[in-house]
């Protein structure tokens, strides 16, 4: 018999795949008239250069999609490698703190409506909602960048349900060279 997408073997097995793919952590949040909301997610991409666009998948259980999306705005913040208690933060799961805390963290308001980046990230992108695509348990956001921030910290990873670093290119690593 074929699985298929309906099948809890699928399923689990595409889960299992999922794990292995290391991805970039990032805080994404939003500020406006619809509230102030942020949350953890690893579904990060760029969309095009000319214009800059990004896309962002966001469980739509969050609370954080309808304000995005009313606000019309989110912030990006990629995180570093020292900020994953951060990530945890907005994961809604550090042991003994407020979940989607913003306290947790310094931010700095760059002047545009509702975009505050976080201090020490290894980048934050700031945009405007270009438009809200619901699919399966997630929408997918596109949004035009208005405003980008970066700094030479090390990116936090997550693979196999753990946080990781980046091992540089011009580390002592023995991996195997193409």
């Amino acid at each position: 018999m074929t699985d298929t997408p309906e099948t809890p073997a699928l399923r689990d097995a595409f889960v299992g795949a999922m794990r292995r793919v290391a991805t970039s952590v990032a805080v994404v949040t939003t500020d406006g008239p619809h509230g102030r909301f942020g949350v953890t997610v690893s579904a990060v991409a760029s969309v095009s250069a000319d214009p800059p666009m990004i896309l962002v998948c966001i469980n739509r259980r969050s609370p954080a999609v309808q304000a995005i999306e009313k606000n019309g705005a989110l912030t990006v913040n990629l995180l570093s490698a020292e900020q994953s208690t951060i990530a945890e933060v907005f994961a809604g799961r550090a042991p003994g703190r407020p979940p989607f805390d913003f306290s947790c963290a310094q931010w700095t308001d760059n002047g545009v409506v509702g975009a505050q980046h976080l201090e020490n990230a290894a980048a934050s992108l700031h945009a405007a909602v270009d438009a809200v695509h619901q699919h399966g348990t997630h929408a997918v956001i596109i949004a035009r960048v208005m405003v980008a921030h970066s700094t030479d910290v090390e990116p936090l990873v997550y693979v196999r349900r753990k946080f990781g670093r980046v091992v540089s290119p011009n580390s002592d690593c023995d991996c195997p060279r193409p």
